[in-house]
């Protein structure tokens, strides 16, 4: 049987610099009138128990939108592992997913589908894939790999791959929704979103 809801929390990453934005914090940036991030919390907070924003800069901004907002316990804008490692130090729940914050059409049924594939495989953590690509940063994680990722860190590592090689992953297709998974990361990718909406 997948998690229900209650069980899982979701983790918005905000951490990042924005630097292929020209220095730009992505989730604050407009699409469509709204911020980036507003668009992924609409999509993702109602598929969890519990939101949490990852942030390191533009903290008050971010608080706006209702959920508590974590910075990174490592320094230096560490990337992804380290969003999720401060995400997952302050949820209570068994499980946590990650989506990215300049994803704003990510699936309405991403974290159902995770799950059913984390509980049916018996794997650590779940991540989605298109057309045989993964997206490591849409990922199911239950929490108590937490001491593996912080053993990883404390190394020196910051892979996000290098990390879930040592794990058992399910790679989970949505062929289906190939779209939901773009990233806008520059201001022509941005300009290109507007006036359209996901697949699902």
């Amino acid at each position: 049987m997948s998690a229900g809801i209650a069980e899982i929390t979701g983790i918005v990453l905000a951490g990042g610099m924005g630097r292929r934005m020209g220095g730009i914090d992505k989730g604050l940036v407009d699409l469509d009138g709204r911020p980036m991030v507003a668009h992924v919390l609409a999509r993702l907070a109602p598929q969890v128990g519990a939101v949490l924003i990852n942030a390191n800069q533009n903290r008050d901004r971010y608080a706006r939108f209702g959920y508590p907002v974590i910075a990174d316990a490592v320094g230096g804008f560490a990337g992804p592992l380290a969003g999720l490692h401060a995400g997952m130090s302050e949820a209570k729940t068994p499980l946590v997913v990650t989506v990215p914050c300049d994803s704003p059409f990510l699936p309405m049924d991403l974290v159902a589908r995770l799950a059913t594939a984390i509980a049916r495989d018996g794997a650590q953590l779940a991540v989605a894939q298109t057309l045989g690509q993964p997206h490591p940063v849409f990922a199911l994680v239950r929490r108590d790999v937490f001491p593996h990722l912080a053993s990883f860190l404390h190394d020196g590592g910051r892979k996000i791959d290098a990390w879930y090689a040592s794990l058992r992953v399910a790679l989970v297709p949505f062929d289906d929704a190939e779209d939901a998974f773009r990233n806008i990361n520059t201001a022509a990718e941005l300009a290109a979103a507007v006036g359209t909406r996901g697949t699902r």
